[in-house]
């Protein structure tokens, strides 16, 4: 009678035991992983990994007692320190060779409780996990322990930015303001409304555009951004010029910040457009075909916003009536949702012009999905073939972007 076969698995997804204990996964077999925690723990004693190793041996030696119709095996997987897509694939790398070895019917999944649980999904598609286990480091209570805890993270740089650079700049940023007259009011209305873009998820958005832009002397675009500078700076001076005029006169507040704004927006847009097609220059020279409908959408979108913002202090200011926002809010609407569906029509239609057979997709959380193998042109879709040999088919507008890997969006 054949034994069931079952798999008690530990992943180490940000590779502490290669970068602290110099030791390469997969680790199979109990003995090897004893080693490999006891190196970890000895080279790092608060590492929560090598506690979730002793607890997956812990739990293969549990099952070795209880499961007497069933062989056991214990084996600990690495990703790397990159995580993402990088650690994703070398996970899945040394599972597919444990699996090839040990073709395990289930198993039973040890975390330390972290980024971990995220490569379930990997675990899930090639064994059945009957269970899982959380390894949770006892934290000692004790304020003076917690302060001692505060003063190790303060060493780190990711913590110390947060804790001690943000405070510095806001302090600076007042004492600035109120060296130049401006009082603390400016501040605050900055500090607000970073927190509103923080809050509602629009941070990290805006700095994924901001990088977009690439400055160097090497590409043509940088005289386009050199040419939008200026107008930046022009439109900054005009809003302040005004601000200051309609402060002097003591008028309404509301009315102050329409005036500013319509000033601004006098050569701000212009400016906006620039940097776009700039940055449509770098797409069309380093052959990004794809990436130039999504520049055409963001143009629509600067458009979009000055016509809102000027027709808004129009009214604020009377020049305008109230039905000309209604009306600029619906034509807004109107002329957005034709310009996303036909930005997706326009990017489906230059994808399947292009070669993406062969090429490695990824979901828009950077896991890992299989290889495409087809397009089908008239039906507008892309398949793609999983490690597992499932095949999968996704629309060609679900296409977020193209590059060495496509990114395809549920």
């Amino acid at each position: 009678m054949n034994k069931r076969k079952v798999l008690v698995l530990c992943i180490d997804r940000d590779n502490d035991l290669r970068e602290k204990a110099k030791v390469n996964g997969p680790i199979i077999g109990r003995d090897a992983n004893l080693e490999a925690a006891t190196k970890l723990a000895l080279a790092d004693p608060e590492e929560p990994d090598a506690n979730a190793i002793f607890e997956a041996v812990k739990e293969f030696d549990e099952l070795k007692k209880s499961e007497r119709n069933a062989e056991v095996q214990v084996a600990t997987l690495t990703g790397s320190r990159k995580l993402g897509y990088t650690a994703d694939k070398e996970i899945s790398r040394q599972l597919d060779k444990i699996m090839s070895e040990f073709q395990a019917e289930s198993c039973v999944f040890v975390s330390d409780g972290y980024d971990d649980e995220e490569v379930l999904p990997i675990v899930n598609s090639r064994v059945k996990v009957d269970s899982t286990k959380i390894v949770i480091m006892k934290q000692a209570k004790e304020l003076e322990k917690t302060y001692f805890v505060l003063l190790e993270k303060l060493k780190e740089p990711y913590y110390a930015r947060i804790i001690l650079g943000i405070p510095a700049l806001v302090i600076l940023a007042f004492a600035i303001s109120e060296m130049l007259g401006f009082g603390w009011k400016p501040v605050v209305f900055v500090i607000g409304a970073y927190l509103l873009l923080k809050g509602f998820g629009f941070e990290e958005a805006i700095l994924s555009k901001l990088l977009e832009f690439k400055f160097s002397v090497e590409n043509i675009s940088f005289v386009v951004y050199l040419a939008a500078l200026p107008l930046v700076l022009i439109s900054v001076w005009l809003g302040f010029q005004e601000y200051s005029t309609a402060t002097a006169q003591a008028i309404d507040s509301v009315k102050i910040v329409a005036y500013t704004i319509r000033s601004t927006l006098i050569l701000l847009p212009w400016a906006a457009v620039l940097a776009i097609a700039g940055m449509a220059v770098d797409s069309l020279r380093e052959g990004r075909k794809f990436e130039i409908a999504k520049h055409g959408l963001y143009v629509v979108t600067v458009f979009l916003l000055w016509i809102l913002l000027k027709t808004a202090s129009d009214w604020v200011v009377a020049d305008a009536y109230f039905i000309d926002f209604v009306k600029t809010i619906m034509f807004s609407i109107i002329l957005a949702f034709v310009a996303i569906e036909a930005t997706k029509r326009i990017r489906a239609s230059i994808a399947a012009e292009m070669k993406l057979e062969n090429k490695e997709a990824l979901n828009e959380f950077g896991t890992y999905l299989g290889k495409i193998v087809g397009i089908d042109k008239k039906k507008s879709m892309l398949f793609v073939q999983t490690p597992l040999g499932q095949k999968l088919s996704y629309q060609l507008e679900q296409i977020a972007s193209i590059d060495e890997k496509v990114v395809v969006k549920r």
